[in-house]
């Protein structure tokens, strides 16, 4: 009888031994390894935010993209940003792993479901009326708005709020593209037109309307950008969410992103050179 506890002992010992020496990659591993590359991707058609330079380009450029090189140089890692295809596919492409970071979006509930995002947000988008210069109209708040023809594009949105008070009480019309809303607005067929402000600036002058149309009072909403980072990139630790929250923290705080901003603008005006009229 003694000897069989004995070698039952012996036995759960080793037992013991082994799963104690065993390594935990899910606990080491997974918390110490560091990308030297993350793979970046974003809204392509995003003025001076994030943008292609040719149609047969697949790197991305823009004040998003230029902010990323900041941030890489703080981290000690590459980013690249490259396209992947239209704002739903990049979307994809990070909720399934196979790229890292979205290089500017923003907040939802949906999309805190499969991405982290990191704080602070590194730009704001502010949406604002644009109307013909040769037909203004006093504006200072949303419910001047009532009363005239509004355009915008389709399916885009302003925040809730609003959202709910323009279907409510405006008479707004939604369009297939930008381009189509400004033609309208030029032509006098409706009063105002609702967009972001970046986006539309560097549209307008780039299309050659820019001195045939004004932004009227302070914008109708603000939503900022952020950096996310995918629940399913294997480079998701800690450590590089630390490293990221810094970054962009400095970056934002000496005013780089607001200077990137400018940067991504200027180099859409180069691609883009002012003169393309509507037709």
């Amino acid at each position: 009888m003694g000897s069989f506890f004995a070698l039952w002992f012996r036995r759960y010992f080793c037992l013991v031994l082994l799963i104690v020496t065993i390594p935990l990659p899910s606990l080491s591993l997974a918390e110490t390894r560091e990308c030297k590359t993350l793979r970046a991707t974003g809204n392509p058609e995003y003025p001076p935010y994030l943008f292609r330079e040719s149609e047969d380009n697949m790197k991305l450029v823009g004040a998003n993209a230029e902010i990323m090189q900041l941030i890489a140089e703080k981290i000690g890692a590459e980013i690249d940003v490259s396209y992947t295809g239209p704002w739903s596919r990049a979307q994809k492409e990070v909720r399934d792993g196979r790229f890292d970071l979205l290089a500017g979006a923003f907040f939802t509930v949906p999309r805190a479901q499969y991405m982290d995002y990191v704080y602070p947000s590194f730009l704001t988008t502010k949406s604002v009326v644009w109307v013909n210069k040769e037909k203004p109209f006093d504006y200072k708040k949303r419910e001047d708005l009532i009363g005239h023809t509004g355009a915008t594009v389709i399916h885009n949105s302003f925040g809730e709020e609003f959202d709910e008070f323009a279907k409510a009480s405006l008479d707004l019309n939604g369009v297939a593209s930008l381009r189509q809303a400004f033609d309208m607005l030029v032509l006098g067929r409706v009063d105002y037109l609702l967009y972001e402000n970046s986006p539309a600036q560097a549209y307008s002058r780039t299309w050659g309307v820019s001195d045939k149309v004004a932004v009227l009072g302070d914008g109708i909403s603000a939503e900022g950008l952020y950096l996310t980072l995918s629940h399913s990139s294997s480079c998701n630790t800690g450590a590089l969410r630390g490293k990221l929250t810094k970054a962009l923290r400095e970056i934002v705080e000496s005013g780089q992103a607001e200077k990137a901003l400018q940067k991504g603008l200027a180099l859409w005006q180069k691609i883009h050179p002012q003169g393309d009229s509507l037709e």
